[in-house]
């Protein structure tokens, strides 16, 4: 298993990581990293677009759910199979909304064991033979914070934009209210949402606090890249609902 994970996540975006070490302007590693994320996430990016559709359909589909909830009430059963009925018809799933994050945290791991060994010469080992071996790094970004030591105030800011990020998509996509105790799938979802909104940027800033500060510069440029991608979307969806009325 660590060898899989190493040959299709550790080593690529290690060779890709120096590669581009190797061509940006004055060597600047904070700079590699950023483009990097940039091209993480414009790849998933298709998977992050159907997370936000799925979750405004879920969110459109509330009148509904409270019907069922209201027919089946004494029926748990009956209730939660109707429910995935309607999810199903609906092409949309409850649990999809954590698709992205669950898809970058192999990514951040990856990526943590390479910056993490930033500085041992054995990683160049790694590399594929048409991406030159650079000797040693310099992991200072833009002359001013060096990404091999931690950085209070990255890390600081990588919670709080994962924050925003969070409340943006749960103001635009809508919660479900007035849930059934009863709709263990829905009463599920509003969890693992909560936990994204409140329990992860704690997470986060707790973690980044005294790691390699190329960690939290990672996580605050992905994460703006979602906001920004999560903006447009809203407004595209919103000039749609205006046309149709």
């Amino acid at each position: 298993m660590l060898e899989v994970f190493n040959t299709l996540l550790y080593q690529p975006l290690f060779n890709i990581l120096i590669f581009l070490y190797n061509i940006v302007p004055l060597h600047d590693l904070g700079i590699s990293i950023i483009i990097l994320t940039l091209i993480i996430r414009i790849l998933i990016s298709p998977l992050s677009i159907k997370s936000f559709k799925a979750q405004k359909v879920l969110s459109e589909l509330q009148p509904k759910i409270k019907e069922v909830q209201a027919k089946y009430k004494g029926n748990p059963q009956k209730q939660n199979e109707e429910l995935m009925k309607l999810y199903k018809g609906s092409k949309t799933n409850p649990f999809s909304g954590c698709l992205p994050l669950l898809i970058q945290m192999p990514i951040f791991i990856a990526l943590f064991q390479i910056l993490k060994g930033l500085e041992n010469p054995e990683q160049f080992s790694r590399l594929y033979s048409f991406v030159r071996n650079p000797g040693i790094l310099n992991t200072t970004f833009l002359g001013i914070v060096d990404l091999a030591q931690e950085s209070k105030t990255l890390a600081i800011f990588a919670g709080l934009f994962q924050f925003i990020q969070s409340k943006m998509l749960s103001s635009w996509t809508g919660q479900p209210k007035n849930i059934s105790k009863k709709d263990q799938t829905v009463q599920m979802t509003q969890l693992m949402t909560k936990q994204m909104t409140y329990f992860m940027p704690v997470f986060l800033v707790f973690i980044a606090w005294s790691l390699p500060a190329a960690l939290p510069l990672y996580w605050i440029i992905i994460t703006l890249f979602s906001i920004g991608e999560q903006y447009y979307l809203n407004k595209i969806s919103k000039s749609k609902e205006q046309r149709a009325k």
